[in-house]
């Protein structure tokens, strides 16, 4: 395992979409392995591939309560999703120091395969729901500040440009 640099606001990977992973080997399970280290030394609860340079459908998401067992999902996609909202602030490592409060929809449905390849139908809501949306994003470049209104983008902005 190996510790990743996460990419920052402005690496072009964050604004593409990944590509859909269609290996399933050793080399995926070890990229897996460095997302999960990279996520808990940034003290993060989920990351996607893109964030550390990997333009592939992958996310890994942990800690979310003391029952979860950590998630690594290949190729993951949204397949459902409650009409009931619900809104709630949200960081990102991709985006240190930055929070915004982001409207999402409450329940959620995600299918992907895990990294052996075995189906995954994962039905989730709360803060599940949200991690699972917010890395989804990722891998279609999409970022909290494309879900917040144009004035609250641009104050985000501001403040990212004084801390950088």
């Amino acid at each position: 395992m190996a510790k990743r640099t996460i990419e920052l606001l402005g690496a072009e990977v964050l604004r593409k979409p990944a590509k859909p992973v269609s290996e399933l080997d050793d080399e995926l399970r070890s990229l897996i392995d460095d997302m999960y280290e990279t996520m808990r030394h940034a003290e993060g609860i989920g990351l996607a591939g893109p964030q550390i340079g990997e333009s592939r459908r992958v996310v890994v998401i942990e800690a979310l309560d003391e029952e979860s067992e950590p998630l690594a999902l290949v190729n993951p996609q949204v397949v459902e999703s409650s009409k009931e909202v619900d809104r709630a602030e949200e960081g990102c490592l991709s985006l240190p120091g930055l929070t915004a409060v982001v409207e999402r929809p409450a329940r959620v449905t995600v299918e992907a395969v895990d990294p052996q390849g075995e189906p995954l139908r994962i039905e989730a809501d709360d803060l599940l729901a949200r991690v699972l949306q917010h890395e989804i994003d990722h891998l279609d470049g999409i970022l909290i500040l494309d879900k917040v209104s144009p004035l609250k983008r641009r104050m985000l902005l501001r403040k990212w440009k004084k801390r950088t």
